[in-house]
């Protein structure tokens, strides 16, 4: 037996439901907020990603499966959406549509990193950008059409909003608080892990964000970045808070909290949970004002942010009977017979048409058998033609709860099943 690639899951239909459940609350929320869905390759030039997420980080260095196609270009499969999202914005003008610009997409990405729970090698995000608009009420804005999302879905009492402020690699702020940072990681090398040794020297801000037991006296003990904003990332950051209070959003602020890509400014956030382990973030995201001009388009300032679908697959609970009923085939058609196939086979395709979910044996199995099947399959009416109701005109209803039946002339049947509706 030929297994699937370590790293990689199978959605099996079991859960799939509950992806269907996600993708649908993303589409209904992001779409009442005006953002508007955009379909990506699921793979670039690799110079996309070397250039937006940043040469030193772990992504680039590590963790992007990168190879050479036959005409010898390099190209990487996607380890993240937003690089690829604004390469589209950019290629093909959408930065002259009126501003912000709100895109959102969905699908796989793919990072070569050790599997754990809620962690794989092909995951898969919902991603949202609003690109054109630096104004502090879109920073909460975005973070509070996030946690609608989750309120949606029915966890957002299970979740923490934190959020941050990095600072502007245009202004003083953040050059500063990295050497600072830089020397106080270099006088405490010894204390950390070799991971995080490694980190100071070519993406210090990365090490905050460590969560070995062993580097956290380290950490805790660092300059907060906070105490070296310039006015304007101070002001920034003060509006936003005071936007999300207007929202509504209740929020902490984590002094440590840093996101793994280079790009990052100003604002950054991360809703998390108690319930994953040490994964605990299942969304997050930030802004970053500088990449659409340093991907080679406008000045266009840029927020967004990622939802893990996997982690938050997992927070779900499980369906219940009813809520799964919904996709149970509502009705099974019994035929006992080659004649009673062809009979009911244009039934079936009438029903499928107004939207019932529909069942059909293939005439060769014993009415028991059937019946039995139609109980595991969790049908509302099992509908029985033979050769005796063919005689007739007719097929039997038959209530799969109560287990009661009753003749329905052929002619009409079609109109009876619909009118009967839902479960029984």
């Amino acid at each position: 037996m030929i297994r699937s690639v370590r790293g990689v899951h199978d959605i099996l239909p079991a859960e799939a439901g509950k992806w269907r459940r996600v993708e649908h609350a993303a589409r209904e929320v992001f779409e009442a907020y005006g953002y508007e869905e955009i379909r990506l390759p699921l793979f670039e030039r690799t110079e996309l990603f070397a250039r937006g997420i940043g040469e030193a980080t772990d992504i680039v260095q590590k963790e992007m499966y990168t190879f050479e196609d036959r005409s010898g270009e390099s190209v990487t499969l996607r380890p993240e959406a937003t690089a690829g999202l604004l390469r589209a914005y950019i290629e093909h003008g959408l930065h002259v549509l009126p501003k912000p610009v709100k895109l959102y997409t969905l699908g796989p990405m793919f990072r070569y990193e050790r599997p754990q729970a809620g962690r794989y090698r092909q995951f898969h995000q919902l991603d949202v950008e609003a690109l054109g608009d630096e104004h502090a009420a879109l920073d909460a804005e975005v973070i509070a059409m996030l946690v609608e999302l989750f309120r949606r879905l029915g966890l957002a009492d299970r979740l923490t909003v934190e959020v941050n402020s990095l600072g502007d690699e245009a202004t003083a702020c953040r050059p500063r608080y990295r050497a600072e940072l830089v020397r106080y990681l270099g006088a405490n090398a010894a204390r950390l892990c070799e991971e995080c040794r490694e980190r100071a020297e070519r993406n210090p801000l990365r090490v905050l964000d460590c969560k070995r037991p062993e580097c956290r006296p380290v950490l805790d003990g660092a300059p907060a970045l906070g105490a070296f904003l310039c006015a304007d990332c101070t002001t920034h950051f003060a509006r936003t808070r005071e936007y999300l209070d207007a929202l509504g959003v209740r929020h902490l602020v984590s002094p440590r909290l840093v996101r793994g890509l280079d790009y990052y400014v100003r604002t950054t956030f991360e809703l998390t949970t108690t319930e994953l382990g040490a994964q605990n973030a299942v969304a997050g995201g930030g802004r970053y004002d500088g990449l659409i001009k340093l991907l080679g388009g406008p000045p266009d300032p840029g927020i967004g942010f990622a939802v893990g679908v996997e982690r938050v697959v997992q927070l779900l609970p499980d369906a219940g009977p009813a809520a799964a009923g919904e996709r149970r085939p509502r009705v099974f058609l019994v035929p006992l017979g080659e004649a009673a196939l062809a009979r009911v086979l244009p039934v079936a395709t009438a029903l499928r048409a107004r939207g019932v979910v529909v069942e059909v044996g293939h005439g060769d199995r014993k009415l028991g058998r059937e019946l039995e099947r139609a109980g595991k399959l969790g049908v509302s009416r099992a509908v029985i033609v033979g050769d005796a109701e063919l005689e007739r005109g007719e097929a039997l209803v038959k209530e799969m709860q109560s287990g009661a039946q009753r003749p329905v002339k052929l002619a009409g049947l079609v109109e009876e099943l619909l009118a009967l509706g839902g479960p029984a």
